[in-house]
C-alpha cells in the first residue's frame, strides 16, 4: 500500500487551513447568508473572530477533546462555524439532517454519544428535549434563533450569541488552551463523522480524518482548477458528505465564498441572485428544474413554444459538441448562437445557471435526457462517482470528455479494480478509517491493504476508458430468461418524463419487468389545470385514465429505447401502477437522501406488487401514513394497472441496422 501523505506546509487540519485564510485571504468574502431578503456577508478574518469565539465558549461550557457535537440545522453560516469550532477544540462534529424524526436523532446521537448539540430552532430544540431520555451522555444544548424559546428552561439549554460573547469574555483565560488543543490536530486527527443514509439498515457513522478531507478536497480541486473567485451556493444536506467537501473542503482549501440562501422556499430565486460558478446538485433538483421549464414551455403562447422546440433541437445536436470544443460547422455554431440569444441564455439565467464553469452531479445516476439536455444547453455539466467512505471522489469526468453514460476516470490518487463479480472496488487517500462502533462492518467493507467494496456493479468502457456504473452489485441480477435486470438504469429513464416524479422497477428473476410509480404533483396538476381537469387529492389525480394513460405512453417510449439496447432490452416494464401516495422519508421508503429502499418497498406494499403479476386489473389498499406533524393515519385507495407494449429486442434491432 502507498506510503501515508503527510500534511504540507502545516495545513494539517481544516482549523489550520482557516487561520492561513484569515492571513493571505483576509478581506475576501467566506460566507454570505440572505436574511429577511437582504445578503449579509462575512470576510475570511471575520470569520476566524466568528469561530474563534464560538470555540472559546465551548472549552468554557466544558467540551473536551474527543467529545460528539451534534450540528442539526439547514445551511447558515453559524453551523459551518460551529463545525470547524467544534474541530478546533479537538471535538467531533456530527452534522445530522434537520428533517429528521425524533427517533432518527435519537439513534444518531445516542450511538455517537453525543454531549452537545447545536441546533437551529424551537422545532430542533423541541426534538431533542423529546428523546433526550434516551441519550445517555448528553449533556448542553445551544440553539441559534431564540424565538419561542424565552420560557424554556435554561439550565443546560444555550444561546448562540450567549456561548460567543461568553468566549469573548473569557478570551484571555482560555486562549491558550484553544492554541494548544489546536496545535495538537494534524492529518490522522479526526475531522467530521458522517452517518450514511441507512438503505438497507441502520445508518453507519463513516469516521473521516483530516487526510481524507483536505486531500480529497485538494485533488478535486486541481483536477477542475477551482479557484479563489469561485461562488458556492450551500442548500444540500449538511449532514450529507457532498456539502461536507463542497462548502468546507474544497471552500476552504481554495478559499473560496459559501453563499447560502434564505430558505428552501426562495432558493431558486437565491441562486438566481448569485450566480454560482460552481454548482452541484443531485439528479433530483436537474429533474425538478426540467420539469418547471417543460411545464412553463406547454403554458407559453404558440410562437414561444415553437421557438423553444426549434432551437432546442438544434442545441441537442451540436451543443454538446460545441461544449466539448469538437468540430462543428459555421452554420450551425451560427445558428447556435441565435439560440442563445433567444433561448438557451434567458434560459440559464431563470435557473441561475448564467456563470456556471463547473457543474456536477452524483448521489444517484441521472438520466441521460436530462443530463444531456442541460449541456445541449452549454453548461459544464459533469457527472461524478462517489460515497461517503471515499471523502466523496471515486472518479471524475475531465473538461471534453463527458460522457451521459459513464461516470469519469479515477480521481486523481484513487486506484480502482473490479471483482470478478463485477463489483467496483477502489482506494485512495480519501478512504474513510472506519465505521464507529461497528468493526465488523468495517472489516468487511475495507481489507487490510485499503480497498473498499463499493456495493456498485460497473466496468470500464473500452473505448473511453471511463468507468460505467450499471446498478448497486445487489440490485443486478438476472431475468427468468438469462437477461441482464438493472432497475435502477430503467427508473432514471421513466423519470426524464416530467410527469414521473419516482419510479420503483421490479423483475429480478421473473419473466416481466413490473414498475410501482408516483406522478409529480406540480408537473400533472398543471396539466389538469390547463385542461379544466377537476381533482382532490394527489390520490384522486393519480388514479385519473387520463393520467394513467400519458405515463403508459412514457412506459412504453421507455420499452422502445430499451429494445434498442441489446444487454438491457429484458428490462422492459410489461406492466404497472401508479401509487396512490407519494414515497416519503418519513414513511421509511426513502432514504434523507431520496434513495429508494427498494426491500422496504417491496415488502410494505407486497400485495400489489403480487397484483402486478398475477394477472389482476386493479387492487385495493390500505397504507398507513405519517403526517407532517408526526401524527400516524392511513389511506385507501382502489389501484388500477395497466399493461404496456413491449418491443422484442431482435425486430427493433433489425429495424436499426
Amino acid at each position: 500500500m502507498a506510503k501515508p501523505i503527510e500534511a504540507m506546509d502545516g495545513l494539517g487540519s481544516v482549523p489550520a487551513l482557516l487561520q492561513r485564510n484569515a492571513l493571505q485571504f483576509a478581506n475576501r468574502p467566506a460566507y454570505r447568508e440572505k436574511e429577511y431578503g437582504i445578503w449579509q456577508s462575512w470576510t475570511w478574518a471575520e470569520t476566524e473572530k466568528e469561530i474563534e469565539a464560538l470555540a472559546l465558549g465551548l472549552i468554557n461550557l466544558g467540551v473536551k477533546e474527543g467529545d460528539f457535537i451534534s450540528v442539526i440545522g439547514r445551511n447558515r453560516p453559524y453551523f459551518y462555524w460551529s463545525i470547524v469550532a467544534a474541530q478546533s477544540v479537538g471535538a467531533i462534529p456530527v452534522p445530522l439532517y434537520q428533517d429528521a424524526a425524533a427517533d432518527e436523532l435519537a439513534y444518531v446521537m445516542d450511538h455517537c454519544g453525543a454531549r452537545f448539540a447545536i441546533v437551529e430552532d424551537q422545532e430542533q430544540v423541541d426534538k431533542v428535549i423529546e428523546i433526550q431520555d434516551q441519550l445517555t451522555e448528553f449533556e448542553h444544548m445551544i440553539y441559534i434563533d431564540p424565538r419561542g424559546l424565552r420560557k424554556y428552561d435554561h439550565a443546560k439549554l444555550h444561546q448562540y450569541d450567549h456561548i460567543q460573547d461568553d468566549g469573548r469574555a473569557t478570551h484571555g483565560e482560555n486562549i491558550s488552551e484553544l492554541r494548544a488543543r489546536r496545535e495538537k490536530l494534524n492529518y490522522d486527527s479526526i475531522c467530521v463523522m458522517l452517518y450514511t443514509s441507512g438503505t438497507t439498515g441502520k445508518p453507519k457513522g463513516v469516521v473521516l480524518s483530516n487526510r481524507n478531507i483536505i486531500e480529497a478536497s485538494k485533488s478535486s480541486s486541481e483536477f477542475d482548477n477551482l479557484r479563489l473567485t469561485e461562488e458556492v451556493l450551500a442548500y444540500l444536506p449538511m449532514a450529507w458528505v457532498g456539502d461536507f467537501i463542497f462548502s468546507i473542503g474544497q471552500a476552504y482549501w481554495c478559499g473560496f465564498c459559501v453563499n447560502c440562501p434564505e430558505s428552501a422556499e426562495t432558493m431558486q430565486t437565491d441562486l438566481r441572485e448569485i450566480g454560482p460558478t460552481y454548482y452541484f446538485a443531485p439528479p433530483r433538483v436537474f429533474e425538478t428544474q426540467l420539469t418547471s421549464v417543460m411545464i412553463r414551455m406547454e403554458d407559453a403562447g404558440r410562437m414561444k413554444k415553437r421557438l423553444f422546440d426549434h432551437y432546442m433541437a438544434h442545441a441537442r445536436k451540436v451543443g454538446g459538441d460545441i461544449l466539448d470544443g469538437k468540430p462543428v460547422s459555421a452554420m450551425d455554431r451560427l445558428k447556435y448562437g441565435l439560440g442563445n440569444l433567444f433561448v438557451y441564455g434567458p434560459l440559464k439565467n431563470t435557473l441561475g445557471l448564467s456563470r456556471v464553469r463547473v457543474g456536477y452531479t452524483a448521489g444517484e445516476a441521472i438520466g441521460p435526457e436530462i443530463f444531456s439536455f442541460y449541456r445541449s444547453l452549454g453548461i459544464n455539466l459533469k457527472q461524478l462517482y462517489g460515497q461517503t467512505e471515499a471523502s466523496v471522489f471515486i472518479t471524475l469526468q475531465p473538461d471534453g470528455e463527458v460522457r451521459a453514460d459513464t461516470v469519469g476516470v479515477p480521481a486523481p490518487g484513487v486506484e480502482i479494480r473490479i471483482a470478478e463479480g463485477g463489483e467496483v472496488f477502489y482506494r485512495s487517500p480519501g478512504t474513510f478509517e472506519y465505521y464507529y462502533k461497528n468493526e465488523e462492518s468495517t472489516k468487511s467493507t475495507k481489507d487490510p491493504d485499503g480497498w473498499v467494496a463499493t456495493g456498485d456493479a460497473g466496468y470500464f468502457d473500452e473505448e473511453t476508458g471511463q468507468l460505467r456504473i450499471i446498478d448497486r452489485a445487489k440490485d443486478v441480477g438476472k431475468m427468468a430468461g438469462g437477461e441482464l435486470y438493472a432497475p435502477k438504469y430503467v427508473e432514471n429513464k421513466l423519470k426524464f418524463f416530467p410527469n414521473i416524479l419516482e419510479a420503483v422497477v421490479f423483475g429480478n428473476g421473473r419473466e416481466e419487468c413490473t414498475a410501482f410509480i408516483n406522478i409529480d404533483l406540480t408537473a400533472v396538476g398543471n396539466w389538469a389545470e390547463r385542461n379544466n381537469i377537476g381533482y382532490a387529492s394527489y390520490q384522486e389525480l393519480a388514479g385519473h385514465p387520463q393520467v394513467l394513460e400519458t405515463i403508459r405512453e412514457h412506459v412504453e417510449t421507455v420499452n422502445r429505447s430499451l429494445a434498442g439496447d441489446p444487454m438491457l432490452g429484458g428490462c422492459q416494464v410489461h406492466r404497472f401502477l401508479v401509487l396512490h401516495k407519494e414515497l416519503d422519508a418519513d414513511d421509511g421508503e426513502m432514504t434523507r437522501t431520496r434513495k429508494v429502499r427498494r426491500n422496504v418497498i417491496s415488502e410494505k406494499f407486497a400485495e400489489l406488487l403480487t397484483a402486478l403479476y398475477d394477472g389482476s386489473d386493479e387492487i385495493f389498499t390500505k397504507t398507513e401514513v405519517t403526517y407532517e406533524d408526526g401524527r400516524k393515519g392511513s389511506i385507501s385507495a382502489t389501484l388500477k394497472i395497466v399493461d404496456a407494449a413491449a418491443v422484442p429486442v431482435e425486430t427493433q434491432r433489425v429495424a436499426a441496422e
